[in-house]
């Protein structure tokens, strides 16, 4: 595996070589071969995680050293992994569209969230499935959600709840046509030098409110006001979301405004090729994508997203029966 460290706010990039893929792409069907036919049971789980430890050592290791310190950038890009092309079928146009059946890439996916920690859904949000198709959908190309095509903001993974991912993963199984739909990333590491210290100050108070993204199906509730950046004033957490956070006051307002700026001058784009696998440190970046164009044959852009948490205890109280999905 070829590494490149994150210089800049660019993000820390490794490459599988090609025995490595092959025996990624073994591993992952060692997962299929023994985990349950679907992929949200815990036997598939089970079966993922004794996977994880068979991957190769050149793909382990980075991930290791990401979930330890996540750089800069807060991104790592996975090139290389097997997602079995030959096998796709049309890519999904339906809203709310999951993997449910075992396959190459939901494995390498939840092997993965074992070695970073756990994987986790939220049951509002696609019925809580651990793998889910970010794809286009007809009729939601407004959408800000993955189920659109225009310019979706930089936002914190589910910035309204208690229990958010702290790492969200994007496997590329399909480009968009004209290979021009890119994830936009954008982090506080990169953008705390371009804020005055009256902006930090402010972005730390509880001025700020977020509401549930509409992917969880416009459920009700938002939070109380929140800061959006918290812990340690030097290398603060950041919970934001551009389309869903409101400032409630006038300062917060111009610091939110602020913060923004600062995240489209530091910001990153990267259009990801089938088998990218694109982690992004929820507790410090913010991801988005840029516009495209869908054309619904079948053929359109097609990722596909799992969570992680690091820390599955915390999130106890949430999750019915000790699963992996929050209610």
């Amino acid at each position: 595996m070829t590494v490149t460290l994150d210089t800049g706010a660019a993000a820390r990039v490794a490459s599988l070589t090609p025995d490595e893929s092959v025996a990624a792409e073994q591993a992952a069907r060692r997962v299929m071969s023994a985990g349950a036919a679907l992929v949200d049971s815990a036997e598939w789980v089970d079966a993922a995680r004794t996977g994880w430890s068979e991957l190769p050592l050149g793909l382990r290791r980075p991930l290791h050293e990401f979930r330890r310190d996540s750089g800069r950038s807060g991104v790592l890009l996975l090139r290389g992994l097997p997602v079995d092309e030959a096998a796709l079928p049309d890519t999904p146009s339906g809203a709310g569209s999951v993997q449910r059946a075992g396959s190459v890439a939901a494995a390498v996916l939840t092997m993965v969230a074992c070695g970073l920690g756990d994987p986790a859904a939220f049951r509002p949000e696609k019925t809580g499935a651990l793998v889910q198709d970010v794809v286009p959908v007809p009729g939601k190309e407004e959408f800000q959600g993955n189920a659109g095509s225009v310019l979706l903001t930089f936002h914190n993974e589910n910035a309204f709840h208690p229990h958010r991912p702290d790492f969200v993963m994007l496997l590329c199984l399909r480009a968009d046509h004209e290979k021009v739909a890119a994830l936009r990333t954008a982090g506080i590491r990169a953008a705390m030098p371009l804020l005055s210290e009256e902006t930090r100050a402010v972005l730390a108070a509880p001025e700020f409110v977020t509401a549930p993204p509409p992917s969880f199906g416009g459920s009700d509730g938002g939070t109380a006001p929140h800061p959006v950046i918290f812990g340690a004033p030097e290398d603060p957490d950041l919970r934001i979301d551009f389309a869903a956070t409101k400032p409630v006051t006038d300062r917060a307002r111009r610091a939110m405004d602020e913060l923004g700026d600062a995240f489209e001058r530091t910001g990153q784009s990267t259009v990801l090729a089938p088998g990218d696998l694109a982690i992004v440190d929820n507790r410090v970046t913010t991801h988005g994508r840029s516009a495209f164009q869908p054309r619904y044959d079948g053929r359109d852009r097609w990722l596909q997203r799992t969570f992680v948490l690091t820390d599955l205890r915390r999130s106890r109280g949430s999750r019915s029966g000790d699963g992996y999905v929050l209610d």
